[in-house]
């Protein structure tokens, strides 16, 4: 526990860990973000002189906020051991705002502004969602069993930010798993490196040495990289929103079930960083996420910002407030500037991206460290969902790199070739409602609290029903005989409660 002489620290050195690792984080974010607008031929101009410059904006003003919900902790509860919630722009929303809004209103149109108003308007109708969350989120926090939260999020991390930094670490051994080996040495086996270096940036120094001293760098890429450096700040603008709604209409349905998902992460969060000691309120926190996401449409970027997973892991990693606010302002500085293909050009990536590996280990180990034994199967219960969705996101990737889409191929040509793509969809779209669902029924289940695990049931009827999990496009009775399937099971649930206490009622008798 850290000494409190009644000043609140905005900078500690343990922050530098957190730093880079968060830094990384998004870091990685802006690449695939921008990976995904030109793959669908969006204008350079567009890419790096709008939209990336108010991702940074976005990211920056949600990590002051959290800065500053983070000071509000630390003042009230004395301790200078405060975390600030990680942040930055959500991933899995870039997928989906990129494939699902604008990349078919520009091949529709041809018109790449139109396009980016889509989705423009898209994150904002999504803003609006998380915003009224913040109303019932207190209550869904209490009614939800940790095990399902904690198990939601071990299956995001699992796949989302293991997976990938991990083929990343061994596309070149030589680097990646020196530096992921110093991280896990560090970190995990407590050993001290010269001259105190923090961990994180130790692993980040060495792993470049050795990219330069292997010949993996390009001197000419720096150079080139460095003359395409310029000033671009957003603007401010509502008028795109509104110019977007009348291509984004179609599909911003589509949009409630995702800000219902950024409203369930962001819970998951709160829990995770809970259980690491900081408590913050799900109201406020829920409302900053909202606001920025809000903020991030009207000054041109379509997509979201969120509460990140690993708390519990930038904690252990030594961060505290500094980390957020550092966080923030560099990548500003990076987004206004254009420099993120810069500094990827002087730091290999693979050694930055063990530090993910790290973050994602923390996080599967809280959901089983923190929750009683015998709810174990519900974490890994909460899992499996991810575990589909990831499978599907692969096989999409897959698909698109070959110029096809599962539609062409044919869903019996794969499942005769043993790819249970119909089943990855249903199993996967909503994933994050779907884990935290299943495993709240299996936690009332292990209870023997039949009547609870049987309303659990009929809230899935109800989401199926209009297509919010297990359905890739949402609707009007879309999921009707998955309804029907939650509906069943649920009486069946509640057949055995009454029948339960009919029987206690004759044994006390």
């Amino acid at each position: 526990m850290n000494q409190f002489d009644g000043r609140v620290k905005l900078w500690q050195k343990a922050d530098i860990d957190g730093f880079f690792g968060l830094f990384t984080n998004n870091l990685t974010n802006l690449l695939v973000m921008a990976g995904l607008l030109i793959a669908i031929d969006l204008p350079a101009k567009i890419i790096y002189g709008n939209i990336l410059p108010a991702v940074g904006l976005s990211i920056f003003a949600s990590s002051i906020l959290y800065t500053w919900l983070a000071y509000r902790l630390a003042k009230k509860e004395k301790r200078n051991s405060v975390t600030a919630l990680p942040s930055g722009t959500s991933v899995p929303h870039m997928f989906l705002i990129v494939f699902l809004i604008m990349g078919p209103v520009y091949w529709k149109t041809g018109d790449p502004y139109l396009a980016w108003f889509a989705g423009l308007a898209w994150g904002f109708i999504e803003g609006i969602i998380e915003l009224s969350g913040s109303l019932i989120g207190p209550t869904v926090r209490r009614i939800l069993p940790r095990a399902a939260m904690l198990g939601s999020l071990a299956g995001v991390s699992l796949t989302f930010i293991v997976m990938t930094p991990a083929m990343q670490t061994f596309d070149l051994t030589y680097i990646g798993l020196v530096s992921l080996i110093i991280i896990l040495l560090g970190w995990f086996g407590k050993v001290k490196f010269p001259f105190r270096i923090p961990v994180g940036l130790f692993a980040i120094i060495i792993g470049t040495l050795i990219g330069w001293a292997s010949g993996q760098m390009d001197l000419n890429a720096v150079k080139e990289a460095s003359q395409q450096v310029e000033l671009a700040i957003p603007t401010f603008s509502v008028e795109r929103i509104l110019s977007g709604f009348s291509e984004a209409a179609p599909f911003l349905i589509a949009a409630i079930p995702m800000g219902i998902y950024n409203f369930f992460e962001t819970i998951d969060n709160l829990e995770s960083a809970e259980v690491a000691g900081d408590r913050y309120d799900t109201k406020q926190t829920l409302t900053a996420n909202g606001s920025t996401t809000l903020l991030a449409s009207m000054f041109g970027s379509p997509f979201p910002t969120a509460v990140f997973v690993g708390h519990v892991g930038w904690k252990d990693a030594g961060a505290r407030i500094g980390y957020s606010w550092a966080t923030g302002l560099s990548v500003l500085i990076l987004t206004w500037f254009s420099l993120v293909s810069l500094l990827l050009t002087v730091i290999p990536l693979e050694a930055i991206v063990p530090i993910l590996i790290y973050i994602g280990l923390i996080i599967g180990a809280q959901a089983f460290q923190h929750v009683d034994l015998k709810y174990a199967p519900a974490v890994i219960f909460a899992m499996i969902p991810w575990l589909a969705n990831w499978g599907q996101n692969i096989a999409d990737t897959a698909f698109q790199s070959a110029g096809t889409t599962a539609d062409d191929i044919g869903l019996h040509a794969m499942l005769d070739a043993g790819l249970e793509y119909n089943g990855m969809i249903s199993l996967g779209s909503g994933a994050i409602i779907i884990g935290m669902l299943w495993a709240s029924i299996l936690v009332f289940i292990i209870d023997r609290n039949f009547k609870k695990a049987s309303m659990a049931c009929w809230i899935g009827g109800f989401l199926s029903f209009f297509g919010i999990i297990h359905y890739a496009s949402p609707g009007w009775a879309v999921g009707f005989e998955t309804a029907i399937s939650y509906l069943m099971v649920g009486l069946i649930l509640m057949v055995i409660h009454y029948k339960n206490k009919k029987q206690i009622q004759q044994e006390d008798i």
